[in-house]
Parts: C-alpha cells; sequence; structure tokens
C-alpha cells in the first residue's frame, strides 16, 4: 500500500481506478477515455504511458504521455509530480493539451527545461451541445467519406492540419502516421465531407468518442467556399450523425482568435463551457 503521495506509471489491471478518473469529467476527457476505452492502459497498444498520482495510495489523478501530454483531473500537487517526471524523461510529445488551468501549471514547471514553445494557445473554448439546432438545415450533400476517397479526403486533410498547426502532417515520416489516421477514422465511419466535382468543399471528423460524448475535430472549408455558410449547415449534418449514431453530447474546442468559427458554432447550437490551451512544439 503507498501511503505517501506518488506518481508512477499505471499497470494494465488499474483500468478501472482509471476509467472512474476518466469519467469525472467525461468531455474534457473525451480524447484520452476514449483511447483507454479501445487499448487499455498497456503502453504499446495506447500508445504512450499512462502516469497516475496517488495520495494515500488512491488514485486520483491521470496524465498521458504520448505524441500529447495531457494531464487530466490534475490537482496542483498531481501537476507537479507530473511535471517533476517529464522533466527526468525528457520531451517526447509534439504537444501538451488540456484544460487551461492545469495545462497552464504544468507548462510554468516545465518551460524552463523544455522551452521555449514553437506556440502557445492559452485560451481554447471548449463547446459542446446536446441537440439540433433549431433553425441550420443539415446540408444534405454532407455524407460519410467513402474508404476508396482517401484520395480525395487527404489533400483536404492537409491543408486542414497545416492552416491550423502551422506545420505540414507530412513532414518527418512524410505522412505515414497522419494517413493512417485519417483512413482509421474513413474506415470507422466518422469521416464526413461535401465533395463536389471530386474536391472537398467542407470537411469534418467525429474524432474521439465515448458512451457519453464526442470530439468533433478538423473542421475546414475550402478557401473560396467560405462566408456562403457551409460551415453551419455542414456542422449541423455532423452533429445529426454525432447525436443519433454515437454519443448524447457532443463537443469541440476552438482558437480564441477565430472568431468566425465560435460564431458559426454558436449558430449550430454550441456553448462554451470551459477552455483547453495547448503548447505546441
Amino acid at each position: 500500500m503507498l501511503t505517501t503521495s506518488t506518481t508512477r506509471v499505471l499497470e494494465p489491471h488499474e483500468l478501472e481506478a482509471a476509467l472512474a478518473v476518466l469519467n469525472r469529467d467525461p468531455v474534457s476527457n473525451a480524447f484520452v477515455a476514449a483511447r483507454v476505452q479501445v487499448a487499455g492502459l498497456d503502453p504499446w497498444r495506447l500508445g504512450g504511458e499512462m502516469w497516475g498520482w496517488y495520495s494515500g495510495g488512491r488514485l486520483e489523478s491521470l496524465c498521458y504521455a504520448g505524441a500529447n501530454l495531457v494531464p487530466i483531473c490534475a490537482t496542483p500537487e498531481a501537476v507537479r509530480g507530473f511535471a517533476e517526471r517529464a522533466r527526468r524523461a525528457g520531451r517526447r510529445c509534439s504537444s501538451i493539451v488540456g484544460p487551461a488551468e492545469t495545462t497552464a501549471g504544468l507548462w510554468s514547471l516545465l518551460e524552463p527545461s523544455w522551452g521555449p514553445a514553437r506556440e502557445v494557445r492559452a485560451r481554447q473554448p471548449l463547446m459542446v451541445t446536446n441537440a439540433m439546432p433549431a433553425d441550420v438545415p443539415p446540408d444534405p450533400l454532407v455524407r460519410r467519406v467513402c474508404k476508396d476517397e482517401m484520395g480525395v479526403i487527404m489533400p483536404a486533410c492537409v491543408a486542414m492540419f497545416t492552416e491550423e498547426v502551422g506545420v505540414s502532417p507530412l513532414a518527418g515520416d512524410g505522412g505515414l502516421l497522419y494517413q493512417a489516421r485519417v483512413a482509421e477514422l474513413v474506415t470507422a465511419g466518422r469521416s464526413f465531407a461535401r465533395i463536389e466535382n471530386g474536391r472537398v468543399v467542407f470537411k469534418a471528423e467525429i474524432g474521439a468518442a465515448t458512451p457519453h460524448a464526442c470530439q468533433i475535430q478538423g473542421v475546414w472549408v475550402a478557401p473560396e467556399y467560405r462566408g456562403r455558410g457551409l460551415s453551419e449547415t455542414g456542422m449541423a449534418a455532423v452533429l445529426r450523425y454525432a447525436l443519433g449514431e454515437v454519443a448524447p453530447v457532443v463537443s469541440l474546442y476552438v482558437n480564441d482568435f477565430n472568431t468566425a468559427a465560435r460564431a458559426a458554432y454558436r449558430r449550430v447550437g454550441f456553448r462554451e463551457v470551459g477552455a483547453f490551451m495547448s503548447v505546441l512544439f
């Protein structure tokens, strides 16, 4: 029995305890919860380690340490413990992302050894909805992307990622990991688009998905089609799938400086319930 506060890697048999922590906030924690529900806690299958903060032998907080470093329900004491473990391990992630206050505390402790960051997005509103909009009709041309349309959807995905993150997902490994993730969503039926004359006009994906909540990501409208309301009607179409087939609550997070996107999401019924923060390397 652990009698003092400590941080360590969770063992596979601690899955139930980990899910209990994740389910304290199923919307904010959807990304990690979805991975854990599919892969368990084995680092190879999970794509990273799950660190646990224990107080008096009880698991209180988590931190996913993979391609992203993600603090979960982390108390100030847990943040200090996770920061110390991350410092000792060295930076292996491409970003730190999580609830704004917690992530800011974690970054303040890591910045002296891990910094500087390529970019810090200090406030990214977390938005949710559990109902279809009353006055925005779903775009009837938005549909699931077919498996044989990878060549059509990939250019739009690369354009979205590059525009959003500031670097191309094709860098490094030539885009193999990114293409695999896009293919995974297409195969799962969670990639949606409006395609005209072989070109994507609007697209979005349902990324993380659990029985409690799912998260829309990768929303993109071709530049020459922007300002025509396609983001609203397209999002309404994706919402119809998400609420009808995936989960009772749909979330997303968006950069605070993207006022056009925030306004569009509000028109579709999303409301702000918190904020995330991302530190990009």
